[in-house]
């Protein structure tokens, strides 16, 4: 975009937007100044302002004379709170209702901020025939707003012009101070020792499930039974009942006599 020391430029700061990203970007401070002086460039700066929060201790005081010391307008607004603990000081409508008033008397408008809700604003500047560019970190910028303005400076292309403490690497690329290096131990020779081939075990046997012949039932056990059933049902009535086996007898001597009768007696001659 070619710039030209008649143009009038009107300059908007969303100092919220740009204090946060200089000091999670690059840990670092925006020299305002030094923004403006890189934003307006040759031409003829008609306004420019800041618009800026109060808390209730009014810490900021120092930091907004600083502002006003280099010419910049401050449009402060005291800062929410809510039940939840939450803050808010929110300046968008603010600085769109500011941006469309000041159109008809400038030729460009810069937008010193990196957020996309600006982007319906840029549209109607630009359909009213008025420039519209954008001052911001790359980094933290909405990429549709970047694509949108009719020229878009960024300045992480060279931070320590516009940073107060500036280190030269963004906060994300930093390295931490190196460390000393630690010793690391000496490698041990690997000792071999000889293993034994595990003891195989002898295969258990498998269980017999073949039907076992029968055995005899002792008489004991039977007359336990007898027992047991003629208390329920009288003797010889159960179809259950079984007769114990008598033990054997030896077998009956026969009478001597009977002997001598057997025996044959010799015949008289």
């Amino acid at each position: 975009m070619l710039k030209r020391p008649d143009q009038r430029v009107a300059v908007l700061i969303d100092t919220q937007n740009m204090y946060h990203s200089a000091k999670n970007i690059y840990n670092a401070k925006v020299n305002f100044g030094a923004l403006i002086e890189a934003a307006v460039g040759p031409r003829q700066m008609v306004r420019s302002i800041a618009y800026v929060a109060k808390s209730k201790g009014g810490e900021e005081t120092g930091f907004f004379e600083a502002l006003q010391s280099v010419g910049i307008e401050l449009k402060i607004k005291d800062v929410q709170e809510f039940s939840s603990g939450a803050k808010k000081a929110d300046w968008d409508v603010g600085m769109a209702i500011d941006a469309v008033a000041l159109a008809p008397r400038v030729d460009a408008i810069v937008l010193v901020t990196g957020d996309g809700d600006f982007v319906p604003l840029v549209e109607y500047l630009q359909t009213h025939g008025v420039a519209c560019e954008c001052v911001a970190f790359g980094e933290s910028t909405n990429a549709t707003l970047k694509e949108r303005v009719n020229e878009f400076t960024n300045l992480s292309d060279d931070p320590g012009a516009v940073l107060i403490g500036y280190r030269g690497k963004p906060k994300a690329e930093q390295k931490p101070p190196a460390s000393a290096p630690t010793a690391t131990p000496e490698a041990k020779p690997e000792v071999k020792t000889a293993t034994k081939p595990p003891a195989q075990k002898a295969p258990e046997p498998k269980p017999d499930y073949r039907p076992q012949p029968m055995q005899p039932v002792a008489d004991k056990d039977i007359k336990r039974s007898n027992n047991i059933l003629s208390a329920i049902v009288p003797a010889n009535q159960s179809p259950h009942f079984v007769k114990a086996t008598p033990p054997a007898q030896p077998p009956a001597k026969k009478p001597a006599q009977a002997e001598q009768k057997q025996k044959p007696q010799p015949k008289k001659k």
